[in-house]
Order: C-alpha cells, then structure tokens, then sequence
C-alpha cells in the first residue's frame, strides 16, 4: 500500500521526468535566443544594464506565453515581437536612456587608444543625434535598419501601418541629418 500511495507534495517520476524535459527544452531555447533578443533590445534602449533587464522580462513573459506559439519554425520571429513590445513599453514609460552606436555590440574588443578615441566621439555623436528622435521614431529606424526587417514587419511590431512606419523612419532620417549638418558633418 505505501507503494502506491504519494503525497500531494510528492509528483511522481513521471512528471519529474516531464518536468525536467520542459526545463531543457526552456533552457536550450532561451540559449539559442539569447544573445540575439539582447542585442535587439540593446539596440533600442542604449543600455546594457536595461537591456539585460528587458531581456530577462521578455524571456519571462515568452515562457508563460509559449502555449501561444503553433509553429516552432516561428519561435525566433514570435520571441522578437516579444522582445521589441518589452523594449517599447520600457521607452514609453519614459525612461531616461543612453544611445550608443548602432552597430557596435556591448562587448569590447582589444583596440587602440586610438580606435577608442575615435569610437567614442561617433558614440557620443550618434547619442546626440539619436536623442533627438521621439522612441517611436528611434524603434521604426532600429527594426528597420539594424534588424533589417521589412516596413510591414515593423509596422506589425509598432501597431501602424506601412505608411506611418515610412513617415516615422523619414522623419528619424531627417533630423539624424539636420543634426549632422549643424555640426558641420561631424562624426
């Protein structure tokens, strides 16, 4: 009898076995996305502590979400629709954020002091010029031409249309310019 018997406490094997294949199946998927969902993040919000902080929610809210996802061929294109409302809601609620290069990756390479120098005027030039642009804007010109999607993709992720995603990434174009000009073409 004591064989048969389990406490509500105790799950059994089979579920623990169950439970440890789901854990793997989170794990694996959580690392084969990673690096790419916190280097989108990071491209939107300028800040690593943030985006490590935003990544983390996104996974979170993709996990308690996953019973959503019907195409597995689909998860990476799903989690960075995840990844890019997590990235908005956090500029909407209007937090103060820093911008650095676009395509420069949070991690450092061995360089000269030179190359740091350099590196680090463009960064200060594109934060300024970056600034200027409403997050809207900011998110329509990373989709569109860090991520490389298509106006239709990024218009899906902003909740607009192709049009507005045109106006907001033309408008993001003009005042990049208008900045440059106004510092003589600096960068």
């Amino acid at each position: 009898m004591t064989d048969h018997y389990r406490s509500p406490e105790d799950p059994g094997p089979e579920t623990l076995a169950r439970a440890d294949a789901a854990s793997g199946l989170r794990e694996a998927f959580v690392t084969e996305h990673l690096r790419r969902v916190f280097l989108q993040i990071y491209r939107m919000v300028g800040s690593v502590h943030d985006a490590q902080d935003l990544t983390q929610e996104a996974f979170i809210k993709a996990l308690q979400r996953q019973d959503q996802l019907k195409d597995e061929q689909k998860a990476a294109h799903w989690l960075s629709r995840i990844a890019t409302n997590t990235a908005l809601d956090f500029l909407r609620r209007g937090r103060r954020v820093a911008f650095v290069e676009l395509g420069e990756a949070p991690e450092r390479h061995l360089e000269s002091a030179e190359d740091s120098l350099l590196r680090g005027e463009q960064r200060d030039w594109l934060a300024a010029g970056l600034e200027r642009l409403t997050p809207r804007e900011r998110a329509a010109l990373v989709l569109r031409d860090v991520e490389d999607l298509p106006a239709e993709e990024v218009a899906r992720r902003l909740g607009c249309s192709r049009a507005t995603v045109r106006s907001h990434i033309a408008n993001a174009r003009i005042k990049i310019r208008k900045y440059a000009d106004s510092r003589g073409g600096q960068r």
